[in-house]
């Protein structure tokens, strides 16, 4: 802050547990402001915000929202960060059902919280929405090549359904959105059982287990670091142009499947080896942003190497108990949630 005192902002973050949200709470926590964090734990982890329970000015509520939140704490936050969602097909193709309420009824509930309190809101939305692309690099004005019925359709179209609503209610209702598509994103704390390649390389490599590459390994992806991506949210969020996106956020370095593999084993010193298994269906051949728009409208781009990123990620993996994170996602009512569950895990 410069200048006079500001007020600091009440910001609530949904899926605020997760390997994203947990950092964002931790940064918005050091700038000095009031955090929210919501979360089911349906695949995120208690220990990433176990730490945080202490401070004042964070508060913890377990809650789904596919359910409307109305509890006081909420009433009055000034920005909502919607991160809401299972990212990982492993995850997201457990309950698709579940997973397309998650991004459409869960995202009506934010924005119907946000026109209460005349909240800003941000949707975080993915790159899945492309599809398996035919335009290289996917720029935001590309529509996309989604498969409607397919397996990874439950979070493609939800995420892009949730486009729309957010969209649709700053057009009726003026509500202020920001919409950022978030291309592969890695780092300390993801899930290691999560199905995405990272989290999947890493620990098969610090297991000395085979490394499972799907097709040839000729399928390229763009890695960005997490407190990079963290860095483009806040600045998203902050811009106080009439710019609401979308803005793809992510790295345009790209690299084959393959040579992460082999990176990864590298890093780790593993003795493990490659093997190839048949690839998913609708497994997109190739991605990499087009991150033109957020370097000219937010001034950002990713700074952290590959192999540095992944050195953090791998030395957080070699400090957990990978049969930690085995354990189900705890089971309860959310209708049953009041007050007495904040700051609660």
């Amino acid at each position: 802050m410069s200048g006079l005192m500001s007020r600091l902002k009440r910001i609530l973050i949904t899926g605020g547990a997760g390997f994203i949200g947990s950092r964002l709470c931790e940064v918005l926590l050091e700038k000095g402001d009031d955090v929210i964090c919501v979360d089911n734990f349906f695949t995120s982890h208690e220990s990433n915000v176990q730490h945080l329970i202490a401070n004042p000015r964070f508060e913890l509520i377990r809650h789904d929202i596919t359910l409307p939140l109305t509890l006081e704490a909420a009433f009055e936050v000034d920005e909502i960060y919607n991160l809401a969602c299972p990212a990982a097909p492993e995850h997201y193709q457990r309950d698709p059902v579940k997973t397309m309420q998650t991004s459409f009824v869960g995202s009506m509930n934010m924005l119907e919280l946000a026109k209460r309190c005349r909240a800003k809101i941000l949707q975080a939305s993915t790159s899945e929405v492309y599809g398996d692309p035919e335009e290289h690099p996917q720029t935001e004005s590309y529509p996309g090549r989604v498969n409607p019925i397919g397996p990874r359709a439950c979070y493609d179209e939800g995420k892009r359904a949730a486009e729309t609503l957010f969209t649709d209610y700053h057009r009726m209702h003026k509500i202020p959105i920001r919409i950022v598509r978030i291309f592969n994103t890695y780092g300390p704390r993801m899930h290691p059982f999560d199905g995405r390649v990272v989290s999947n390389f890493i620990r098969q490599a610090l297991n000395h287990e085979p490394i499972t590459l799907f097709g040839d390994g000729s399928q390229t992806r763009s890695f960005c670091y997490r407190d990079d991506l963290i860095d483009g949210l806040i600045r998203m969020m902050e811009n106080n142009r009439d710019f609401t996106g979308p803005v793809n956020m992510g790295n345009p370095h790209e690299i084959t499947i393959r040579e992460l593999a082999e990176l990864v084993i590298s890093l780790t010193d593993s003795r493990s080896e490659i093997v190839r298994h048949p690839c998913p269906v609708d497994d997109p051949v190739r991605r990499r942003p087009d991150i033109t728009l957020a370097q000219k409208m937010l001034h950002w781009k990713p700074y952290t190497p590959l192999n540095l990123g992944l050195q953090k990620t791998i030395d957080w993996s070699r400090s957990i108990n990978f049969t930690d994170f085995l354990a189900p996602a705890p089971s309860r009512n959310p209708s049953d949630l009041n007050a007495s569950d904040l700051k609660n895990v």
